[in-house]
């Protein structure tokens, strides 16, 4: 019998839930983020509450920008910290990072649409002189 507390997912259900690959869920085991359930009695990869809740992090962490390195630092010291002190000021400082960085991203497509707008204008101008010529 496996011993853990709360329910148990296997890599299928995981990915089914979470809309990702089975293959993406190696990968972050891979790379330490997650960690299966270990029985010497059961070959499937099967996981607890735990590795769910760190794999719905990692995905949240993805889809804000920051580098797999970046979350499993943030998700790691969830683990070393229990005062959540260290874990709540590294989020705020990548976070302000990621806000900084969106900021000079939409800065520049602010001024890549004038661009753009701007040979639109002249393009559209051209074309008609050129319909009336």
């Amino acid at each position: 019998m496996i011993e853990n507390a709360g329910p148990i997912f296997t890599i299928s259900e995981l990915a089914e839930e979470l809309g990702i690959t089975p293959r993406t869920i190696r990968y972050y085991e891979e790379v330490d983020l997650i960690e299966p359930i270990r029985h010497e009695d059961i070959a499937q990869r099967l996981y607890g509450a735990r590795e769910r809740a760190r794999l719905k992090l990692i995905l949240r962490g993805k889809r804000f920008g920051f580098s797999l390195a970046e979350i499993k630092e943030m998700i790691d010291l969830y683990d070393q910290d229990p005062t959540e002190r260290e874990q709540l000021q590294r989020v705020i400082a990548y976070g302000e990072q990621r806000l900084t960085a969106i900021d000079e991203m939409l800065q520049d497509l602010k001024v890549m649409r004038e661009e753009i707008l701007e040979y639109h204008i002249r393009f559209v101008e051209r074309l008609n002189l050129l319909k009336k010529g």
